[in-house]
């Protein structure tokens, strides 16, 4: 069914308070990496705007993406947002199937033509069409049908966005990702596998808001969440600076925490927010686990080595150098602290605090 029904319109109907409105526009605007007061101006954009339509392709994948988005925890931001948007097509998701399911499809493009957004998941082949169809169509033939009006297109996870598995050498399949076909449309990357359900509503959200995509790095992904690299924020990384690594899964070291590196975490080459968003509402993630991160957001992480092969060993004293980082750290903080106290100061006198209150008068 196609809507044209407002976001305000469809919080009413889902009986959310505005009190409970405004509270989820400032968590999104804390996932966004946005200032504390754009809460008011994101619950003003999303009240107002309609619901937009999606449309969401399934290629060469094995479905991991969808049910990892599925598999959200209530009510958090990810299944508040998917109340944002008209879930249009979904294959997996969708109850019709054969000439309805078709029906479905066309009628979202002709309704929303060059504002919908596309969804993808998974790989393209190019050896043969024959490798993967859909309703007797090769992938390269939906795909270029249906992203010819969209607005903008997301690849999630990393066979859409790099190639993923089905890409890895020998490519029997002659794999490709999204961008290697499409060239005329904006694209975003939200690489893993699978990638974090906060990350694809948090793209969705930032796009609701502000009608354009997040700023992206060199490989396309969002910034917000792939700008740093999963050694950067993992919480065993004062381990790996003091040169205290677990040797084996199951020795000493490893249960007391210390850092993974030697048995093949990929964390130091990862870019992603796993460290920080991490999993099933925030309850842990692969290397609270106990397990090394397999780099799996990155281009070709299927053919960077053994899983369980260390990057390389450092071979010069890690205290040592670690003691440097340090010294030189503290060197910088100093005289940063000094050039940044006054603007906290400001800062703090022009902050304006806006309560619920406020908004609803």
């Amino acid at each position: 069914m196609i809507t044209q029904e407002t976001l305000g319109k469809t919080l009413i109907s889902h009986g959310v308070s505005r009190r409970g409105f405004i509270k989820f526009c400032s968590t999104l605007t804390s996932m966004l990496a946005l200032h504390p007061s754009m809460a008011i101006q994101v619950a003003k954009s999303l009240e107002k705007i309609q619901r937009p339509s999606v449309i969401w392709l399934h290629f060469q994948e094995c479905t991991g993406c969808s049910e990892s988005l599925t598999r959200s925890h209530a009510p958090t931001i990810e299944s508040l947002i998917f109340d944002y948007i008209s879930l249009d097509y979904h294959e997996t998701l969708l109850a019709a199937a054969g000439d309805a399911a078709e029906k479905a499809l066309h009628d979202a493009m002709h309704a929303h033509k060059g504002k919908y957004l596309l969804v993808v998941e998974g790989s393209i082949p190019l050896a043969n069409p024959g490798f993967s169809t859909v309703g007797g169509k090769s992938n390269l033939d939906v795909l270029q049908h249906v992203a010819k009006d969209a607005a903008a297109i997301i690849a999630v996870g990393s066979c859409a966005s790099f190639g993923g598995l089905p890409n890895a050498d020998p490519n029997p399949t002659g794999a490709v990702s999204v961008s290697d076909i499409i060239k005329d449309k904006p694209i975003i990357n939200i690489s893993g596998c699978p990638p974090i359900p906060v990350v694809i509503t948090g793209v969705l959200a930032h796009y609701l808001t502000f009608n354009v995509l997040p700023e992206l790095d060199e490989l396309g992904r969002p910034k917000t969440f792939y700008a740093d690299t999963i050694h950067d924020r993992c919480y065993r990384r004062p381990f790996y600076d003091k040169g205290l690594f677990a040797e084996s899964f199951d020795d000493e070291g490893a249960k007391k925490g210390w850092c993974l590196y030697r048995l093949g975490c990929k964390g130091p080459t990862t870019h992603n927010a796993c460290a920080t968003v991490k999993w099933n509402d925030q309850t842990s993630w692969p290397v609270e686990a106990g397990h090394g991160c397999l780099g799996c957001s990155e281009p070709r992480f299927w053919d960077g080595g053994g899983f369980y092969k260390a990057l390389s060993i450092p071979g010069s004293d890690v205290k040592k150098m670690a003691g440097y980082a340090v010294a030189a750290g503290l060197a910088a903080g100093a005289v940063g602290g000094m050039a940044n106290r006054s603007k906290k100061v400001d800062a703090v006198k022009k902050h304006e605090t806006i309560s619920v209150e406020d908004w609803e008068e």
